[in-house]
């Protein structure tokens, strides 16, 4: 058996157990993680979207309205010491936590204890704003809240800032809940999902090109149409993950 037909058998055999890069699995395997970020990685699938994204050591990433921080934990161990992470709270989202006796500020200050590299940003989306220019802006499960009426804003305005906080070359990586075809934008209200048509056009529009569209969180057991708030459904839902750059 010849050395290249001996890898190819390697690989056919082993290819779909081909381990993330050691950033991303040291990441994702970090001690500190909370089991309750833990337990979704099943439905989350963190190595295959940290990967699709490009995360590297170095880097400088913005996880945009973050939440709990289940990526922002992962994020700034994957960017390692010589990278950041800022984690930019929009003033809304800051207030719906609260009322649900979530306290971002004392949260996040617990946080950058452990993560000497997070950086913590509270401001109106629309002025998004960052400290330096970054390589990379990342939302996960919220881009269609920027439409809702609970969060009065312009999506526009958001994604023009969020172009001019990148550098060129930048990325903007979105994932969402996604809607079904056509679904309009009435489904970011009823549904809590985004029509992925609408998401591209929007963001195109800010000067964004479309570079990558990944399979990794679709699902096809969701008809799209259900409320993603409804029980089990937040974490398994079929979901769009896109990879726009600056020029």
């Amino acid at each position: 058996m010849t050395k290249l037909l001996a890898a190819f058998l390697v690989m056919s055999v082993c290819g779909a157990a081909i381990a993330a890069p050691a950033n991303i699995e040291k990441a994702i395997g970090d001690p500190a993680r909370p089991a309750t970020d833990t337990s979704r990685d099943a439905g989350r699938k963190p190595a295959p979207v940290l990967e699709f994204a490009g995360i590297r050591p170095g880097m400088v990433v913005v996880d945009m309205l973050p939440g709990n921080g289940y990526y922002t934990r992962i994020l700034a161990r994957a960017v390692g010491p010589k990278g950041r992470v800022y984690a930019y709270f929009g003033t809304q989202y800051d207030a719906r936590l609260k009322r649900q006796g979530q306290d971002p500020q004392m949260q996040f200050s617990d946080l950058k204890r452990i993560y000497p590299n997070l950086g913590v940003i509270y401001g109106p989306l629309e002025d998004f704003v960052t400290p330096e220019a970054v390589d990379m802006v990342w939302t996960s499960d919220n881009y269609h809240d920027t439409h809702t009426k609970a969060y009065a804003m312009d999506p526009d305005k958001v994604n023009r800032r969020v172009f001019a906080s990148l550098k060129h070359g930048g990325i903007y990586l979105v994932l969402d809940h996604r809607a079904a075809k056509g679904a309009g934008m009435g489904a970011t209200e009823t549904l809590h999902r985004m029509d992925e048509d609408i998401a591209k056009r929007e963001i195109e529009a800010a000067g964004f090109k479309l570079v990558g569209e990944s399979k990794a969180l679709t699902n096809p057991s969701d008809d799209n149409t259900k409320r993603v708030f409804e029980a089990g459904e937040h974490d398994h839902t079929d979901q769009f993950l896109l990879k726009f750059r600056k020029p």
